[in-house]
Parts: structure tokens; C-alpha cells; sequence
């Protein structure tokens, strides 16, 4: 099976859809350790993004075009640091499929890590600070080694969701060192940190898409 840029695209809208109906769930985390609004970012992010899609003709546009787009207009709707970071997610994104008409289903696990990898590079977070980097990297990592091992999509992409819930749910034992909750010191600790639990939703629903 091949996914093509109108496949992106639905994806897009499904993450926007389901960032939306979770939107006050991860402001109420973000309240605990920062300023209660990630949730409203995340999906002023998404929304921008699924509308800028609809705008573009899928019949002459690429998968990467479509990661491009994101990038582009998740930047322009959040000025917060998830703006840099989701747009560099997407633009690696792009790159990893540059010149490809569709994308073969067998390699689209392959979405999550170059978003993970972009998300690493602009970010600078390391495992363990709190941030989202706990859930895309594991992600990220789960996606690599059940490839080499040569596990079927379905199974890449099972480990790739069970390792950023995994991940997020862990950073309730973290002590925030990134962002504006470091500044809590140790009050950060037993709270899960919003952007990890906003990519294991984010990890989740491109997971769902690709098993269809």
C-alpha cells in the first residue's frame, strides 16, 4: 500500500480532531508544572495546520509538500516553543520522503522518527529532562530496532505507541530541567509533563492511522 499526500492530510486532520477534544485534559496538566495553556497551543497548532492542508490541491502535491505545509503554518500559529519544535518535526518529515510521489506503507513507521529526530535536534533535550523528548524518542527508538528486527508494520507501530505512553507516563518520576518547569525544581516531580503527554497523543493517532 502506498499513502499519498490526500493520506497526509487525513492524518493531519485526525491528530487536529483528536488534539482538540483533549485540549483542556492537557492544559489541566500543564497547570500543575506551567501556564495551563499547552493544550490550547497544541491545537491552535494542529487546527492551522489541517486548514492549510485543505487549501493545497492533493492531486499535484507530494507527501512532502504536505509536511512542508505543516511545518509552515504550525510555526505561524504557535509562538510558543512547541512552534519551533513541530515545525522542525515536520520539515524533517518532508526530508526523509523528498522526491517521492507516495510513500510505501513499510516505510511510513518512519515518519515518527524523523519527527523525533527533528524535535531532538532544535530542542536539545536529552531523556529524562521532562519534556516532550520522553515520549518521541522512545517512540522513535521502538520504531528503529522492531525495523532491523524486521517485525511487521503492525508490530513497528504497536511498540512505536506503547513506548511514548510509556515514556510520558515516566515523566511523573522526572524532575523538570527543560522549559518553564524547571524553574518548579522538585515541586515538578510527580506530574506528568504536558508535551510528552501531547506527543504520546500525537504518537498515537499517527499509529492508529498507518494500521488501517
Amino acid at each position: 500500500m502506498q499513502l499519498t499526500a490526500t493520506d497526509i492530510k487525513d492524518m493531519f486532520r485526525r491528530i487536529a480532531g483528536r488534539i482538540e477534544g483533549e485540549r483542556d485534559h492537557l492544559c489541566e496538566l500543564d497547570g500543575k508544572i506551567g501556564d495551563a495553556d499547552h493544550g490550547i497551543a497544541m491545537e491552535q497548532g494542529f487546527s492551522a495546520v489541517a486548514k492549510a492542508l485543505d487549501a493545497l490541491a492533493p492531486e499535484t502535491a507530494t507527501p512532502s509538500d504536505m509536511f512542508n505545509t505543516a511545518a509552515k503554518s504550525f510555526l505561524n500559529a504557535v509562538g510558543a516553543s512547541s512552534g519551533p519544535l513541530y515545525a522542525t518535526a515536520f520539515m524533517r518529515a518532508g526530508a526523509a520522503f523528498k522526491g517521492q510521489g507516495t510513500i510505501d506503507l513499510a516505510d511510513a513507521p518512519m515518519i515518527i522518527e524523523a519527527m523525533a529526530r527533528g524535535i531532538a535536534d532544535r530542542g536539545k533535550a536529552e531523556l529524562g529532562d521532562k519534556t516532550m523528548i520522553d515520549a518521541w524518542k522512545p517512540a522513535a527508538i521502538a520504531v528503529v530496532k522492531a525495523r532491523e528486527a524486521g517485525e511487521p508494520v503492525a508490530a513497528v507501530l504497536a511498540a512505536a505507541r506503547r513506548a511514548a505512553e510509556d515514556g510520558a507516563e515516566a515523566t511523573k518520576t522526572m524532575v523538570a530541567s527543560k522549559g518553564r518547569s524547571s524553574r518548579l525544581g522538585d515541586r515538578s516531580l510527580g506530574h506528568i509533563d504536558p508535551g510528552a503527554a501531547s506527543a504520546a497523543i500525537v504518537i498515537g493517532v499517527i499509529c492508529d492511522f498507518l494500521d488501517r
